[in-house]
């Protein structure tokens, strides 16, 4: 369903400014923003007028700091107010914003730094203060002046909020409004530096014109009610949030809630009770967990009723994913048990009231799929890149098929080469990786196809089925290729294992490290009376269950239980919560070479 917002001027000739002069003008009064100024406090919140006001005097501090047309202004804080309403401050000023990850190792600060010739940027407080002054003084980075949001940690730096007082007295309504209409959708809207899964970040350049073509046409796909709300968790140095928390909900005039600690985000969904979700699929995978708890401590008698009602669920999902109208008979089934059995216990997480909830990153494991379709929740998973502007394919209710990551959106063109490798150009592919001189090195091929380094298969009916990385297949003694996240979702399907590592490059069999799902295994442990051998022999079972799934070079023949679960704060993974396959292989180096001991 295409929006009925109206849109400021052609799709083509559309920037982000003219969408917010649109929402300012159009539904001014509306909610914008909403965040909390600490944890448990109440909502702070600012409409559409009131936002776009802020952004002229800020926008007004950023010039009289020195911030010119073009330039990239880095900036290291999490989901707060100051950050969202700053990005769309650069903006309008032509400048260039670019998030940095809160957990990025000081070199790659440094080489970000660098590469990106940044000459100003903003962060939080003490901690992200320390990483950045020895840049200031160095010679070879051209860093001049930091501004600091905290101002009881700003040590001697400019605050955000003098920043925002200078612009308070030099805002001026005709200059800003003549700055940003000096902006093309051709220019830069934002720099998204990839996590550096290996090797240093790249700069992807995504311009206005990619945005607002990718907000078009998941606007015909995604059919949400009007100005809808959205939970912002995920770091905004990602392309999935930059689109979700701020791009999207500029297009729509939606409203954003800023949760600022993505340990919140269960109870501010609780709180909420959204009409849509996002989730990378560890978010998803955590979620199950919690909701397999809840539901094993119910008596029997009600967890039969939950488990019947969820085979009423998965029936009519089925029917929803073949494009069938359910039978009179199950339609009236499923109603009775969302309204007796499901409902209650989504509400419960505050899901009770979706309408649309998505993954996207990496391949989904399948018994997170079947869990949450046994409520009625078909979980859309979709697939892009950074390069993508975020996605590229997407399942949506009235076309889907679980397991797969949809099909191409509109101006998207897919296709697979000889060796799976997926192919995708169109409308919102990036224009070039950036060079520290400022230039564009190209990455698409003559005919304007860019490689993107996964594999996958396209099914008759048009739906892209993802393998694994391209880079990231094992390739066994033997000759062999095998997709480690096929084996480690399998090995996923056991609720006891929440993570697992599959290895085996070069090797003869392939050995795995798991990690246990910390709440599953406690209560786990407290149903079976602590019993550590039970554990173990209930993990082998888990291993040869899977085992049964896959082929011969595909199975674990060792493997070895850790101990602490893998996170972006312990190197393991991703601030977008993908495994970096380097880091294990390295760090469990000993622990891998015993297996094949």
């Amino acid at each position: 369903m295409t929006s009925i917002l109206r849109l400021p001027g052609e799709p083509g000739a559309l920037t982000l400014p003219a969408l917010l002069l649109r929402n300012a003008e159009d539904h001014g009064e509306l909610p914008a923003l909403s965040w909390r100024a600490a944890p448990g406090a109440g909502w702070t919140t600012r409409t559409w007028r009131e936002v776009r006001r802020t952004v002229g005097v800020l926008a007004a501090g950023y010039a009289a700091l020195g911030v010119r047309r073009g330039e990239h202004v880095l900036m290291m804080l999490g989901n707060r107010p100051e950050h969202w309403l700053t990005d769309l401050a650069l903006t309008h000023l032509g400048a260039v914003p670019v998030t940095v990850y809160g957990t990025a190792a000081p070199e790659q600060v440094a080489h970000i730094a660098r590469h990106s010739r940044a000459r100003f940027a903003l962060v939080e407080g003490a901690r992200e203060r320390a990483l950045w002054e020895p840049l200031v003084a160095a010679a070879d980075a051209p860093l001049e002046r930091l501004v600091v949001v905290e101002p009881a940690e700003a040590g001697g730096h400019r605050t955000y909020g003098s920043l925002h007082a200078s612009g308070a007295r030099l805002y001026d309504p005709d200059t800003f409004e003549k700055t940003w209409r000096e902006g093309s959708p051709a220019d830069p809207l934002t720099v998204v530096y990839t996590s550096g899964t290996t090797g240093d970040p790249k700069g992807v350049r995504i311009t206005h014109r990619n945005v607002v073509r990718n907000a078009l046409a998941l606007d015909t796909v995604v059919n949400l009610p009007e100005h809808v709300a959205h939970v912002c968790y995920l770091p905004f140095a990602h392309i999935a949030e930059r689109m979700l928390g701020i791009y999207l909900p500029v297009f729509r005039a939606s409203h954003v809630h800023l949760c600022a600690d993505p340990a919140e985000v269960s109870a501010t969904v609780r709180e909420l009770h959204p009409e849509q979700f996002f989730g990378v699929p560890r978010v998803w995978e955590k979620l199950a967990a919690a909701a397999r708890v809840a539901l094993a401590g119910l008596p029997e008698e009600q967890q039969k009723a939950v488990a019947d009602a969820g085979d009423v669920a998965r029936a009519w999902v089925a029917c929803r994913e073949r494009g069938e109208e359910p039978a009179p008979a199950l339609a009236a089934a499923y109603q009775e048990a969302k309204r007796r059995f499901l409902d209650p216990i989504l509400s419960l997480a505050g899901f009770e009231r979706l309408l649309w909830t998505a993954s996207a990153s990496a391949p989904m494991p399948q018994d997170v799929v079947r869990f949450w379709a046994g409520f009625g929740v078909a979980i859309m998973d979709a697939w892009g890149l950074t390069e993508t502007t975020g996605v590229a394919t997407t399942n949506h209710p009235a076309a889907f098929r679980l397991g797969s990551v949809g099909r191409p959106i509109e101006g998207v063109e897919v296709r697979v080469a000889a060796d799976g490798e997926i192919l995708v150009r169109g409308d919102t592919v990036f224009d070039g990786y950036l060079r520290a001189d400022g230039s564009l090195e190209e990455a698409r091929d003559a005919d304007g196809w860019f490689a993107t380094g996964d594999i996958g298969r396209l099914d008759a009916d048009g739906y892209l089925w993802l393998t694994d990385r391209k880079k990231e297949m094992i390739v066994t003694s033997t000759g062999k290729n095998v997709s480690p996240s096929l084996v480690e979702n399998a090995l996923k399907e056991h609720p006891l294992i929440g993570q697992a590592f599959a290895h085996g490059d070069g090797r003869s069999y392939l050995v795995a490290l798991l990690v246990l799902e910390p709440d599953v295994a406690a209560a786990w442990a407290e149903t079976h009376g602590g019993d550590e051998a039970a554990l173990q022999g209930e993990i082998a079972r888990a291993v040869e269950a899977a085992n049964s799934r896959l082929n011969r070079t595909e199975q674990i023949k060792r493997y070895r239980v850790l101990t602490g679960e893998w996170g972006p704060e312990t190197g393991e993974l991703t601030p977008s919560l993908k495994l970096r396959r380097t880091v294990v292989r390295e760090r469990y180096a000993a622990e891998l070479a015993a297996l094949y001991a």
